[in-house]
């Protein structure tokens, strides 16, 4: 039996079709997603302007300003930056997973329907059940006093209308799925490695036969041999059942590895999308740049000490709230190309090649940066 036979069977007609649907009837008393009616054409995944706004007190701090993007079954979509650039908070925002504090606008259409509209019920129908999330750290993600095998067990009885005696053989099989023996599905999370561990996680993201999947930062503290593994199990994944992935990380050497197409974030919003390899390679944006500066390169004789990295710090939050009432480039105070237009003009993302985007002034001039 295939990776695509253990998680994927119930939607084989549908991806063969190359079809995406879009729910209508109400949630099934037992909280799993209805049929929904076919929307031929409709992206899987079609963000819109996404922003999320922190409240402090009176005072606001916008930590992701305007993203958009569109993702489809079988795509890869890896997404770049430093700390603080809002990647974690957008890919959470999908899915309305923020704190209360947070203010969450624009659209997120997950087979054309609005998740940022959508009732509490349906909300949590769609979530585990037609996307689920692989959060980073799993050793605080899972809970410590339940066996892993009752923790991936809970959304498939939340969802889907089977016993306990079924759920207990599906956690089995998703267990060996990812290569973890499924005798140990009694075993608690401290019990296992840290490796061991991700894939229980992403077990458990699978539990439901999900379209998509969000992994936020999947390989943070992991040995290169353990990251390796964990990446070709997604891989597999991808390319046997058809699951379009969102994978969160600073690594751009591991995003190469993983996605088809690249975002990099800065300041909140995207600096760059494209081909992956393509944007590695020949970056438009000046911080995508910097950011295959900051890794050095094997067999270069010119990385072999460690790099000088990128000077400047990003944007603090009440830097953040002044950028969102002005104009000009947030990368500007850190830019060695910047130009005073940089301070003063509006900065967007515009066409930089074949099935790419920079927000960069000089992707205008046709320097190609």
């Amino acid at each position: 039996m295939t990776a695509r036979d253990r998680t994927r069977a119930p939607e084989a007609s549908v991806a063969a079709r190359g079809q995406v649907q879009a729910p209508e009837a109400p949630v099934a008393a037992s909280g799993q997603a209805p049929a929904p009616e076919e929307r031929p054409g409709t992206p899987m995944l079609d963000v819109r302007d996404l922003r999320v706004t922190y409240r402090n007190g009176e005072r606001a701090v916008p930590a992701v300003r305007g993203v958009s993007f569109i993702l489809d079954r079988g795509q890869t979509l890896g997404v770049a930056g430093e700390s603080g650039s809002g990647k974690s908070t957008m890919a959470l925002g999908l899915l309305r997973l923020l704190a209360p504090s947070a203010q969450v606008s624009g659209e997120v259409l997950f087979e054309g329907e609005d998740l940022l509209t959508a009732r509490w019920a349906r909300l949590r129908a769609v979530r585990w059940s037609a996307a689920s999330v692989v959060f980073q750290g799993a050793m605080s993600a899972l809970n410590p006093v339940r066996t892993v095998g009752e923790q991936i067990c809970e959304p498939i009885l939340l969802h889907e209308k089977v016993g306990q005696r079924a759920a207990r053989r599906r956690a089995a099989e998703l267990l060996d799925s990812v290569g973890v023996p499924s005798r140990r599905s009694g075993s608690y999370p401290h019990e296992f490695s840290g490796g061991q561990r991700q894939r229980i996680m992403i077990a458990m993201s699978l539990a439901c036969r999900p379209d998509l999947i969000i992994a936020d930062e999947p390989t943070t503290a992991l040995d290169v041999m353990v990251q390796a593994q964990v990446l070709e199990l997604l891989g597999e994944l991808v390319r046997e059942s058809g699951i379009g992935v969102i994978m969160i990380s600073h690594d751009l050497s591991v995003l190469s590895h993983m996605c088809e197409r690249l975002a990099v974030m800065y300041a909140g919003q995207i600096a760059e999308i494209g081909p992956s390899r393509q944007l590695i390679a020949e970056p438009r944006h000046p911080y995508t740049r910097a950011l295959g500066r900051a890794f050095p390169t094997i067999g270069d004789p010119a990385s072999r000490l460690a790099p000088a990295g990128l000077p400047g710090d990003p944007p603090t939050p009440p830097e953040l709230a002044r950028l969102s009432e002005s104009r000009g480039c947030a990368f500007e105070p850190r830019c060695s190309e910047a130009v005073a237009a940089c301070r003063t003009e509006t900065v967007e993302l515009w066409p930089s090649g074949p099935l790419r985007e920079a927000a960069c002034l000089r992707v205008l001039e046709g320097s190609g940066t």
